[in-house]
């Protein structure tokens, strides 16, 4: 698996990629807070043996999104989880290569086929778009 890197723990955490990038921390927040199968846990549901689930980690650096520092604790976190529970490690891997794929950035348009009768746009991640156009009379 591909480390997953602090800068783009942090963009995710800030918002960036729009609905793609909320989804893509959302999904991650999610996966977290799955049961945590590689150590015990006390009566409380507390991990007793030291090691992080990620959900602490996950809600510092909401709550700071532009601080490396947590998105490092975040990245350490997830990592020694994966390391210790083979099930998390699985969706860990498939998550980053949906956030990579999802926030890639790259936008392929093409046009082809002659005069266009309309409005085109040319990009990525649109949404709430309405074009107001009015109504032409052939004569």
């Amino acid at each position: 698996m591909d480390p997953i890197t602090v800068a783009a723990l942090t963009a995710l955490a800030s918002g960036v990629g729009g609905d793609a990038g909320r989804q893509a921390w959302q999904g991650l927040a999610a996966l977290v807070r799955r049961p945590f199968r590689g150590s015990s846990t006390d009566d409380a549901g507390g991990v007793t043996s030291g090691i992080s689930s990620g959900e602490p980690e996950v809600a510092e650096l909401e709550n700071d999104p532009a601080d490396p520092l947590r998105a490092q604790a975040l990245a350490t976190a997830l990592g020694v989880r994966a390391a210790l529970d083979g099930e998390f490690r699985a969706l860990l891997e498939e998550w980053w290569q949906g956030a990579q794929s999802g926030s890639s950035g790259e936008v392929r348009n093409s046009i082809s086929g002659g005069t266009q009768n309309g409005p085109v746009l040319q990009g990525r991640d649109f949404s709430s778009l309405t074009f107001n156009t009015s109504e032409r009379r052939e004569r």
